[in-house]
C-alpha cells in the first residue's frame, strides 16, 4: 500500500456559538491541512498522484472557500449585520470546528477524484482534528 500526504496552509477566522470558552469569541487561526491519499498501485509515473495535481485541486478550493475567510454558521446573529455592512464572510451550514473543516476538505478531495483516505487539520501547533472514512 502506498500513501502520500500534501500539506496546505491557510488562514481563517471563526467563532463557535454557544461554546463555553474563548472559542465563542471571534478569533483566527493559521491552519494547515494534511491531505493523505492511498493506492495499492502506482501510476505510470510511479506515483500515487502527482503532488502538483493534488496541490492544484485542493489549493483553488481552499483559496475560494477558506483562506482569509471569516467562517460563520449561517444562523449566526452576525450574518445579517455583516451583510448590511457589506463586510466579507462565508456562511457555512455546519459549525466551523476543526473537525468539520477536515470533513469539508475530505469531501472536496473525494469529489475532485483524489483517492483520499484522511484529512488532518492542524488548527494551531499541537491541535489536530482528523476526518477519515
Amino acid at each position: 500500500m502506498f500513501q502520500l500526504t500534501q500539506g496546505l496552509a491557510f488562514c481563517y477566522g471563526h467563532r463557535l456559538l454557544g461554546h463555553p470558552g474563548k472559542c465563542a469569541r471571534l478569533h483566527g487561526h493559521n491552519a494547515r491541512a494534511l491531505v493523505t491519499l492511498r493506492s495499492e498501485t502506482l501510476d505510470a509515473q510511479g506515483m500515487v498522484a502527482d503532488f502538483d495535481t493534488v496541490l492544484r485541486r485542493m489549493r483553488s478550493f481552499i483559496d475560494e472557500q477558506l483562506d482569509h475567510q471569516l467562517l460563520l454558521e449561517e444562523h449566526d446573529p452576525l450574518v445579517p449585520v455583516l451583510r448590511t455592512m457589506n463586510e466579507p464572510f462565508r456562511a457555512v451550514r455546519f459549525r466551523p470546528t476543526a473537525e468539520n473543516l477536515a470533513r469539508f476538505l475530505f469531501e472536496h478531495a473525494e469529489s475532485a477524484g483524489l483517492p483520499v483516505i484522511e484529512v488532518r487539520l492542524e488548527e494551531q501547533p499541537g491541535s489536530v482534528a482528523t476526518f477519515r472514512k
